[in-house]
């Protein structure tokens, strides 16, 4: 984890929030490498929900949240962790990750008894700072995502099954926050609620705990990391029928990286007006604030959908495509490389240019000419590099994780046609190939197994 983190503030992947005042704890800013990386990952998941399917429909609903909304979600009275602080020397630590009693700290047994704290962040709503008008930043996606059910079917004429894809940041005020953006208070989910007929739940849990795990698997993340999790009756949330957890092996060990749970009829019920007309199998808070009925017809009859969640990290997806990814290798001449074997759809830069001799006026103006024109295939970044010489610029961008790289040497203007030296990231394999089969040789690498 160590080198990781170190690698992510030298490259420019993640850098500590305010970190020249000290640093947000658990909050961390994604640099140039960190954002491609971020949204590129974001694209391969919203491509996969929303473009490769014909039953799910995107959104994008706001941060600021009705308080109204979490009253009736269970969040108000339910998003609690026990806490417990140390005697000794002060640090508060969550009662149900204590090992053996003692502080996380100093080992001290001296605590309080267990309280419950809050994770919502409150904010201030309207002109007068009274206390009395505030709303919530959403602790999760999924509110949106039900409180625009009727608005999403209504506007789209959907029939059951289908979903509502949507990503956006979250806010939990964690007590505890560690692994690095393992667990953070600012992060982002990649969360799906798919609305299905009750009966048919369970076979459409298991189809996308199926797919998600393979989704996975086609970002980069090897089986042998990767591990299927059903949670106990005693794990389960209140509102869940059945939760399977995918667990990534982080340095820190398996940790969920996603959550593919059943939540029946229970938030469309729970957003529902007349609930004792609905013969809802989940138990909900009765909702007398409520201006609809969140229904599907069945023919002559209707019914509450169940909903089927996946609900990704997308902090933590990107924590694990960096450790998968992250080699160090020892060549043949005895030196170490580092280098970061991304997928190439998810690479930061698609490719690099570099011209062989940075003082020669031909060279340098190709290699512009050969960026440029890679870059009108809007594939993603293409790095025109003239730093260092031309092992350093190999060293760094294998470092980074860039596929292919481009050189632009001498050579390039001999001979009948114009020729370049492309590079492989993972093989370090180098070949000359025609600069006119240039563009569509690295539209394939990096369109291969999108």
């Amino acid at each position: 984890m160590e080198e990781i983190v170190s690698l992510c503030k030298r490259r420019g992947f993640v850098f500590q929030s305010s970190d020249l005042y000290g640093g947000l704890q658990g909050v961390y800013d994604f640099g140039p490498l960190g954002v491609e990386l971020k949204n590129n990952l974001k694209q391969a998941w919203w491509r996969a929900m929303v473009y490769m399917r014909d039953d799910i429909e995107g959104l994008d609903s706001s941060v600021l949240t009705h308080r109204t909304v979490l009253k009736h979600s269970g969040h108000e009275s339910t998003f609690t962790d026990p806490m417990v602080d140390c005697k000794n020397c002060k640090c508060r630590m969550r009662a149900d990750h204590l090992v053996d009693g003692k502080c996380d700290s100093c080992g001290s047994k001296n605590l309080t008894e267990p309280r419950n704290f809050n994770l919502m962040f409150k904010a201030n709503f309207g002109p007068v700072e009274d206390g009395s008008s505030y709303v919530y930043l959403r602790p999760e996606t999924a509110q949106g995502i039900f409180v625009n059910f009727g608005n999403v079917l209504d506007s789209t004429s959907r029939k059951i099954p289908f979903g509502i894809a949507q990503i956006g940041k979250s806010f939990r005020n964690e007590v505890t926050t560690k692994n690095f953006i393992f667990r953070v208070r600012e992060f982002e989910q990649m969360e799906l609620e798919f609305f299905v007929k009750p009966g048919t739940d369970e076979q459409w849990h298991k189809f996308w705990v199926q797919e998600r795990f393979n989704w996975w698997l086609s970002q980069g993340l090897s089986a042998d990391n990767l591990q299927l999790q059903p949670q106990g009756k005693a794990d389960l949330s209140h509102y869940s029928k059945a939760t399977t957890d995918i667990l990534y092996k982080f340095p820190h060990g398996f940790e969920e990286i996603e959550g593919i749970a059943n939540r029946t009829d229970f938030d469309l019920g729970s957003h529902s007006k007349n609930q004792s007309e609905l013969n809802l199998l989940a138990k909900v808070l009765e909702n007398k604030d409520s201006s609809a009925k969140f229904l599907a017809q069945d023919g002559d009859s209707s019914y509450v959908p169940f909903a089927i969640e996946p609900s990704a990290g997308l902090d933590r997806g990107v924590l694990a495509i960096l450790t998968e990814a992250y080699k160090k290798e020892r060549l043949e001449n005895g030196q170490e490389r580092i280098a970061l074997k991304l997928k190439p759809s998810l690479a930061p830069f698609k490719a690099a240019v570099v011209p062989l001799a940075r003082n020669n006026d031909k060279i340098v103006s190709k290699a512009k000419d050969i960026t440029e024109e890679l870059r009108k295939t809007l594939i993603g970044r293409v790095k025109y590099e003239d730093t260092g010489n031309i092992g350093k610029a190999y060293r760094r961008h294998d470092e980074i994780g860039t596929p292919v790289c481009i050189t632009v040497d001498f050579d390039t203007f001999e001979g009948s046609q114009e020729t370049v030296t492309v590079r492989d990231r993972d093989s370090m394999e180098q070949r000359r190939i025609p600069v006119s089969d240039l563009k569509n040789y690295v539209v394939s690498v990096v369109s291969s197994a999108v």
